[in-house]
Formats: C-alpha cells, structure tokens, sequence
C-alpha cells in the first residue's frame, strides 16, 4: 500500500483501538491543531478529563499518540499525535471487521462536516475561495486496479501540500479540509436474488 504522507499504518489491533468516536475524536484534534492535554481535549471531544486522559493512554499503546515535548508546569501531561495521518485497509480476513468497524466510524464522524461547513463556513468566504469550493458528485466505471491506481493518483497530485504544512506555508494559505467518498456499487443482484434478499430482510 503506498503511503507518500508518510502516515501511521493501522494494524487490526490498531484499526480495534481507533473505532471508538472519542478516541477517533482525540487523534483528529491532536492531528489538526497540534499538541494539547486531556483537559483541554475533553470538552472538544465530549468526555471527561479523566476518561479522555484513559483514552490517551490506549492510543498511545497503539503508537497513535505520545508525550510532546512541551513546556509546562509538569502540573498537566502534554500528548501529541503521532504522524500527521494514518491509513488502514482490509488485508485479508483477519482484518476485514476491524476495518469495516474503523471506516464505518470515520464517515459518522464526518457525516455532518458538509451541513456544518455550508451553514457556518460558506456564507464567510471571499469570491476567489468560492470558486473552487464544494461538492464533486462524478461516477466513472473502473476495475478495482483502475480505482486503486485513481486513488494512488490523487494522493501523489496531494503529497507536497500535505507534507509543507508541517513545515510552513506561503502567505494567503489557509487549511483546506478535502473529504473524498470513494464509494463503489456492489454487484448487481437479479430479480430471484432481490426477493431472497427482501425476504430475508422483513
């Protein structure tokens, strides 16, 4: 699986630990807005500080997060993530429910960012940040290497933008969150097929 960001590759024990919405919830906030403590972090991510702090703990196991090199008080336990990403897929049979599991919890989490970036974001914006802003619907028919070798693509096309944020960015540079839905259709079913399926749903 090629990787140009440079990302934490979940195994399924790590994919287990990440299906959980704060924990998921924890790791973005780390990722987006850099290093912070469990107090901070709780009411960003719905819990307490001390559920928070437990959830840090087990992320940290998975090599997702880890102390930062912060100066403080020593009063408070500085985390940061690990990677600026991470990826996962179903490698075989062993990790397809872990991956199922993650991936399902991603798209909740981001279901409601659209709805929230038209309400509060859109009306905010300068003419010139409109233009390229939005929603892409497009269908293509591909095999499954066809949309591997896509996806490869876009990732490669991405790469040097995802990478500079970690070290600066030009002036009149502003954070851009890209959400891609890759979403191909299940085999046709035939008519036999849909009753037994519908029967079976009822």
């Amino acid at each position: 699986m090629a990787n140009p960001y440079g990302d934490i590759e979940l195994d399924p024990r790590g994919m287990r630990a990440l299906a959980h919405p704060v924990r998921l919830a924890i790791l973005s906030r780390l990722q987006s807005d850099g290093p912070s403590t469990a107090t901070a972090l709780a009411p960003l991510v719905g819990a307490t500080p001390s559920v928070t702090s437990w959830h840090l703990r087990h992320l940290a196991e998975h090599g997702l997060v880890r102390d930062a090199d912060v100066e403080s008080d020593g009063r408070q336990r500085w985390w940061e993530a690990v990677g600026g990403g991470f990826r996962f897929a179903a490698t075989d049979e062993a990790s397809l429910d872990a991956a199922t599991v993650l991936g399902r919890t991603i798209m909740e989490q981001a279901a409601a960012l659209p709805e929230r970036w038209v309400r509060d974001v859109e009306p905010l914006l300068e003419v010139d940040w409109r233009r390229s802003a939005g929603l892409s619907n497009t269908t293509v028919e591909v095999t499954a290497d066809e949309l591997a070798d896509i996806e490869a693509a876009i990732e490669q096309v991405l790469a040097p933008y995802v990478l500079r944020k970690r070290g600066g960015r030009p002036d009149g540079a502003r954070r851009v969150r890209m959400l891609r839905y890759v979403l191909p259709e299940a085999p046709a079913v035939d008519e036999a097929g849909r009753e037994a399926r519908d029967r079976s749903e009822s």
